[in-house]
């Protein structure tokens, strides 16, 4: 609050001139003083008051200003205004900005972090064998990055993709006395579903994963902010009457009434208070995520024990290999021989060491230097405090004493013609209730598009936002390409419950009929989720940069 009424104190310090404001002298000194204090030159001030047939704006009475000086202040009304916005809106920015960038170091750090302690531990613990296959684990975390970076990557498509190389490497090490042909290995992987070689880690893991992922990236994308700023001619006619026609009058220290300003604001951001109501289930939005990234979907707790839930995956591998070797052998025939025992090779003990998981005095510094916990406590509070943003500009911009006169002096305030009471009534926020707007002309027919391009960008931002809350991926199409977003994931506007997974048909225990081509069902329910086009998903943020804290102002 003391940096709003600093910043609005700051960008109208025009209003702090100390001249009487109840005398108005027939010379136009103080006028002249107050006027180069501004910065502008005393060459247009006249010296004594003139006739005002000249002005379009202020009073064509008796005046102290010539036409040079209400167009130099029609210009100053547009930069006062740009700065008094800036300086309210700072505060906001500043939250959004430094909570990205706070978010964006934390998770990319995370992932640093989990990537090098999975290294760490299987280099121990698995040794050569590890080694010669790690790039099947650096794929899986470059792809992981890729996608929180916004990247076109499907989650569910480069996760099963994860397990099917692991599933090929592991195989050949553990039957490395057979040649395993690439055809051989794409027979194995039409049975992966029914083998299950890894237990349920990949079906648990990919649940996690995936929605931990979605909520992190979406919220993230949901922190950037930007700024525009303009305004329409009647509002800088407005303008320009409120805050410096009163030098023209001779009281150039004259405050101006309050209801007075708040219709003038009312009217100046009419389009911009219709922002609201979007902006409001916006906020909602990123509150219900901020949710699933403190309980459920917390990335965190997902990705610092991955290692130990690989680990356990290739532990189920192990132990059931004899059996999985059987099973394959019966569904895809045995293959040649190597010439070349596992015992030769030195393969036999290679996974009988068991991976342990960090002590809690062994574990990994936090990233960041914080906990994902009290990020999200910080940020939560200060979303809240953003709600209502747009309807409460005018009354921000309005404040008594720094702008406005206090109730008490409502009688001695610039009322847009004299120095007196402003009897009209204060209107509603909103593009529809300006069409009486005493003090600013609005065509409450004519919305502003960029306005209404932005309403809709929020809305699909929040549709984004609340599929992420139910763990949905949602692909939004270019609106330059067709005007329109679609979405692939559940279509859940409210919370709804996804926790548990589709039901899979278990397919037949496998035959030695190998001609035929048994693919189980999780090839196609792989691809229920679509990731976002990075593309699309820029374009999607930019729009959204356009609208977060100064939608359409130029």
């Amino acid at each position: 609050m003391l940096r709003l009424r600093t910043a609005v104190l700051c960008a109208f310090s025009f209003l702090s001139l100390t001249v009487g404001a109840d005398v108005k002298t027939q010379n136009c000194s103080q006028v002249r003083d107050a006027y180069t204090a501004k910065g502008f030159s005393f060459t247009n001030v006249p010296y004594q008051e003139i006739s005002g047939e000249h002005l379009r704006v202020c009073s064509q009475e008796k005046t102290c200003c010539s036409s040079e000086m209400e167009d130099a202040f029609s210009q100053q009304s547009k930069i006062d205004f740009e700065n008094v916005l800036d300086g309210i809106s700072e505060g906001l920015r500043a939250t959004f900005v430094s909570r990205h960038k706070m978010f964006d170091e934390f998770f990319l750090e995370l992932l640093d972090n989990t990537e090098r302690s999975l290294n760490e531990m299987f280099v121990r613990t698995y040794g050569k064998p590890y080694m010669q296959n790690a790039e099947v684990f650096q794929a899986l975390f470059a792809e992981l990055k890729r996608y929180y970076k916004g990247g076109n990557v499907n989650l569910e498509e480069m996760l099963n993709d994860f397990w099917t190389r692991l599933l090929e490497r592991m195989f050949k090490l553990l039957n490395s006395q057979f040649v395993i042909t690439e055809d051989y290995l794409e027979c194995i992987n039409k049975y992966t579903e029914q083998l299950k070689p890894f237990g349920d880690v990949p079906k648990k893991l990919k649940s996690q994963v995936t929605r931990a992922f979605i909520a992190a990236r979406t919220f993230v994308q949901g922190l950037t902010v930007g700024k525009e700023v303009s305004m329409s001619p009647a509002c800088l006619r407005a303008l320009t009457k409120i805050f410096y026609c009163p030098y023209c009058q001779g009281v150039p220290s004259a405050k101006p009434c309050k209801n007075y300003c708040l219709n003038v604001m009312k009217g100046c951001l009419a389009n911009q208070a219709d922002l609201d109501p979007e902006w409001n289930q916006y906020i909602d939005a990123m509150l219900l995520v901020t949710e699933r990234l403190e309980g459920p979907f917390n990335i965190e707790s997902v990705m610092e024990p991955i290692d130990v839930k690989i680990s356990e995956a290739i532990m189920n591998m192990q132990d059931s290999s004899l059996e999985i070797t059987q099973r394959v052998f019966q569904g895809c025939g045995q293959p040649k021989p190597s010439g070349m025992g596992r015992s030769a090779r030195g393969i036999s003990d290679v996974f009988t060491a068991r991976f342990k998981p960090y002590s809690p005095e062994e574990h990994p510094t936090t990233a960041a230097g914080t906990s994902l916990d009290r990020l999200v406590v910080d940020v939560k509070e200060r979303l809240r405090n953003s709600k209502k943003f747009w309807s409460s500009l005018p009354d921000g911009i309005c404040q008594e004493d720094n702008v406005t006169v206090s109730e008490s002096d409502s009688e001695d305030c610039w009322n847009g013609h004299s120095m007196g009471r402003y009897l009209p009534e204060v209107l509603k926020d909103g593009l529809t209730h300006q069409a009486n707007n005493p003090e600013v002309g609005v065509d409450i027919t004519r919305p502003d598009t960029f306005i209404r391009q932005h309403i809709m960008t929020l809305r699909m931002m929040t549709n984004k936002l609340k599929n992420a809350f139910n763990g949905n991926d949602i692909y939004f199409q270019d609106s330059s390409d067709e005007g329109s977003g679609s979405g692939s994931g559940s279509g859940c506007l409210e919370p709804c419950v996804t926790e548990q997974e589709p039901v899979q048909t278990e397919g037949p225990v496998v035959e030695a009929d190998r001609g035929e081509d048994h693919s189980s069902s999780s090839s196609s329910s792989a691809h229920t989720h679509s990731s976002s086009s990075a593309t699309l998903l820029l374009l999607l943020l930019l729009s959204l940069s356009a609208l977060a804290l100064h939608s359409h102002w130029r």
